[in-house]
Order: structure tokens, then sequence, then C-alpha cells
């Protein structure tokens, strides 16, 4: 049975999905230093976690170091959880990941949370630079998994022991965009975080099966599905519209095979693309999980969105050029969800 929606929108946990953007005319020490404040501040606002994705060769995103990031914001803040969202697996050894989260973990006890991904989080070229290989499969993810676990377990005949890592208990997420991390999220009993900021069209079908199959663990005894959504949050609708393109020319420039650093917001940006390529932006910023608005707009597509996927918790990215108006976006969102 369905919980109502009033109670499910004032009591669903909010986090945050933070790329490091690094805005044009900028670099990637102050995009790391805008992290910080960020983190700080939607702490002080009660969000609960704050994840930091992997990606390799963008010019506009600086976590492709995710492993350090994370240390930098979980030593600027003080209780909110810091983790992943995602690392992916594919471009590292096991035993390296056990080890740094380990270390993270044993650092800031308690605090640290593991998104792992399959996808690259780059192109091929990028790839091949950080594996060496293109050999690894899709099937050899779930192994993968496996292996980074008994990691973590722990045995004292093992020949290679993750030092710090052994006996922690990390807590370990999968994340996908299609369905196949929701299937082996539900065999492994693990939580779930679906992208569907950039994969709207598969969140539906992805809990279905996330739900449908879920197998209780010692981790987890009922399915926990968190979802990304990207908001835009302003005083106005107008205001956010605008602040809006400025994601928009981004998602356009990876379209056309040219990532590009943050760019301004602008007032023409129908002028500046095709009326296909602006559709097909459209497209992957679906209404249902990119919002756009002022506060009473925003609230009502996210209770929607809550309602219509039954999320037990939202993740929330939020690219805008002004840090200020980064800020004040989320201040919005953690306002009306009080």
């Amino acid at each position: 049975m369905n919980v109502p929606l009033t109670k499910r929108f004032n009591h669903i946990p909010l986090s945050v999905l933070d790329l490091a953007p690094i805005n044009e005319g900028s670099n990637p020490g102050q995009s790391f230093k805008n992290s910080v404040e960020l983190a700080q501040h939607v702490e002080n606002w009660g969000f609960n976690r704050f994840w930091l994705a992997e990606h390799h060769n963008m010019p506009g995103i600086a976590s492709s170091a995710t492993s350090v990031i994370i240390g930098h914001i979980a030593g600027a803040t003080k209780e909110i959880r810091v983790g992943s969202g995602g690392v992916m697996l594919p471009n590292h050894a096991t035993l390296v990941i056990a080890e740094q989260f380990g270390t993270l973990e044993t650092l800031y006890s308690g605090r640290i949370d593991l998104g792992l991904g399959r996808a690259p989080g780059s192109d091929q070229a990028t790839a091949y630079a950080l594996r060496r290989t293109l050999n690894m499969r899709v099937d050899d993810f779930p192994a993968q998994v496996e292996e980074l676990q008994e990691y973590f377990e722990g045995s004292p005949d093992a020949r290679v022991r993750a030092v710090p890592g052994e006996g922690l208990e990390i807590p370990i997420w999968l994340l996908g965009s299609s369905g196949f991390s929701a299937q082996l999220s539900a065999q492994k009993g693990l939580p779930f975080s679906f992208a569907s900021h950039f994969a709207p069209d598969y969140t539906i079908p992805a809990l279905n099966l996330y739900r449908d199959n879920f197998k209780p663990s010692t981790t987890l005894q009922e399915p926990y599905a968190m979802l990304g959504v990207n908001i835009i949050a302003a005083d106005t609708d107008d205001e956010a519209k605008w602040l809006a393109t400025s994601q928009q020319q981004q998602f356009l420039g990876i379209r056309r095979g040219d990532p590009t650093k943050l760019k301004p917001p602008i007032d023409n940006i129908e002028e500046l693309y095709s009326a296909a390529e602006l559709a097909a932006v459209e497209k992957t910023l679906a209404s249902g999980t990119t919002i756009v608005g002022g506060p009473e707009t925003v609230k009502q597509k996210l209770a929607s969105f809550i309602e219509e996927t039954q999320a037990d918790e939202i993740i929330v990215n939020t690219q805008i050029y002004d840090p200020k108006a980064r800020l004040r976006s989320y201040e919005i969102v953690a306002d009306m969800m009080k």
C-alpha cells in the first residue's frame, strides 16, 4: 500500500549529487571551494547525503579523483554522509577501491557511502587510458562487486587483504541508468540508486525490476530506491528558466561531442542551437525528472514525481553557473520539504 503523499513528501530524505562543475572562466580549485561551501550549507539545511560522481576527460567536471574529493568534503563537514555517486568500478582494481574507501571510513566513521557504477564515465579512448585494456565485459561487473564485498568482509586465510577496509561496514549501493544494476541490486539485496535525471524513460521499468525481484539480505530487508532529479529552483519561474540554460548548454555540448565548462545563462538559446538539438535535450531533460521553476512549481512537480515513483529518497543534481544561485536553489528545496 502506498504511503499518503503528504506524509511521504514531508519525510522523504533529500540528498545532493555534486558534479563539482568547473565554470567557464574558472578552474578546478574554485570548483572544490564551491563544493565545500555547498556541502556545509546543505548539511545545515538537513540534507542526508552528499555524493560525488566519477567522470573523466570532461573539462567541466572536477571530480575525477572521486575518493580524494570525498575525503576533502568529509573533512570540511561534520555529520552529513559523503560518498560516490558513483565510482565506476570497471576503471579500478577492486582492492584499490576497498583500501581507499576503507581509509575514508576509518577517518570518517559511519559517514561514508560507496556507490558503484559499471559505465566507464568517459569515452572509449579515456577508458583505455584508465584500464589499459577494453576486455572488460558487462558480465564481469557482478564478479567485481562480489570481490569487493569479500575484501570488506575479510578472511584470516585470504592471501590478499584490504587494510584498511577489512571488517568495516561500508554501505554499498549499485547505480544504474537501465535494468542491469536494478536486477543485480535486487539479487544481492542492496540499495539501488537510479539515474532518472538523465534516463527518465527507464525509471519506472527499472524500479519495477528492482522491487519485484528484491531478495532480503543481511544488508537490507526491504528494497530501498534513491532517484536522481535535476532541480533548478529560484524565486520565480522566469529566473529559474534562465538559470537552466546553463545546464541545457552543457547537455547540448555533450550531444555535439564537444563537452565544455559550465557556461553562464543566456537569453537566446533558441538562436544558438537547432530545433532538433533542443528537442533532443528536452527529451533527455524530461519534465518529470528535470524540474525548473519557482518554489510552488518545484513543489508541485516534485510531489508528482514522488507520488509516481514512490521513491524512498531523492538525490538532487543542480547545475547552476552562479554558486550563490546554486545555494539558493538547494535552500528553496530544503524549505519546501520541511
